[in-house]
């Protein structure tokens, strides 16, 4: 990147990602390159990626296959974590008692096929539900708690701040697919990632990295700092649920991948490759830069 050259990033206005960026997005990360910030929701970053538009994303690490070619992974300001997977609703209690919790033939609105959480919904299918599930319709994730209260749905996998309000909506948990998941494999649980362009090159590549990892470590020193930012962009969210969000999504995983990590997101992509729902990776494809 040329002297003075803004970076082009995309990542979602929910709280952990504007808590971890907040920093470096005001220009308080020493020599970071300034940011051109773009605010959308991960299955739109998705698409961003699949098409090579910006220069830095959040995605989910369930397009990882599709977009390694052109993007690296970053091994920091993404969100991993242990306790905060997705969970399948229901408005009828009777479901969650159903021996082999059974959605055989029934509706399950999802936010995404190209999502982490729909990953880690078909591999709890796949050991849970012998019969499969019924119909799955794609929905923005805010409308997958309506959808299932109003009966337009029998089930929905939810996400993000999901967790702490569902029962506002009158919804019971059926199946929480992190805890499947930690259970399975003993793994944390890879939620979202931060993916650069290859073309930015090596050097660039990890000074980015080291950017957003200072970001993070500036968000945890000075918490009062990010909040303002954190509350312009989730106006709708009580300040309690908005600390627990970020409590639950950013923690060490953020600020480095790590061992576990790394582990955590190749179990996820081989497991998904294994069930045809993912390309197969290379050997490789996670290394950085």
């Amino acid at each position: 990147m040329s002297t003075g050259e803004r970076l082009r990033i995309a990542y979602s206005p929910c709280p952990n990602d504007t808590f971890v960026f907040d920093a470096w997005a005001h220009g308080r990360v020493p020599g970071a390159p300034a940011l051109d910030v773009t605010f959308a929701d991960i299955d739109i970053t998705n698409g961003m990626a699949e098409r090579g538009e910006l220069d830095v994303l959040k995605v989910s690490y369930a397009v990882l296959p599709w977009v390694l070619e052109e993007y690296a992974l970053l091994p920091c300001g993404g969100a991993l974590g242990r306790g905060c997977g997705p969970l399948v609703l229901v408005k009828d209690r009777g479901l969650t008692r159903e021996p082999g919790l059974d959605l055989t033939g029934r509706t399950v609105a999802v936010p995404s096929e190209r999502s982490t959480a729909y990953l880690l919904f078909r591999l709890w299918a796949a050991d849970v539900l012998p019969q499969g599930v019924g119909k799955v319709v794609v929905l923005p994730f805010h409308e997958i708690m309506p959808a299932v209260r109003d009966g337009r749905v029998d089930a929905g996998l939810v996400i993000h701040e999901a967790r702490f309000t569902y029962q506002d909506y009158g919804l019971h948990c059926l199946a929480d697919m992190g805890e499947h998941w930690e259970s399975t494999t003993g793994l944390p649980i890879p939620l979202g990632a931060i993916i650069a362009k290859r073309s930015l090159g090596e050097d660039t590549l990890r000074a980015l990295a080291e950017s957003a990892r200072t970001s993070v470590r500036m968000a945890w020193e000075d918490p009062e700092a990010s909040r303002p930012y954190v509350r312009a962009h989730a106006q709708e969210l009580d300040p309690a649920v908005a600390d627990q969000h970020i409590g639950l999504y950013v923690n060490e995983f953020t600020a480095d991948l790590g061992d576990d990590g790394y582990a955590a997101v190749r179990g996820l992509l081989t497991r998904a490759a294994a069930e045809g729902l993912v390309p197969a990776i290379g050997p490789d494809a996670l290394r950085f830069p």
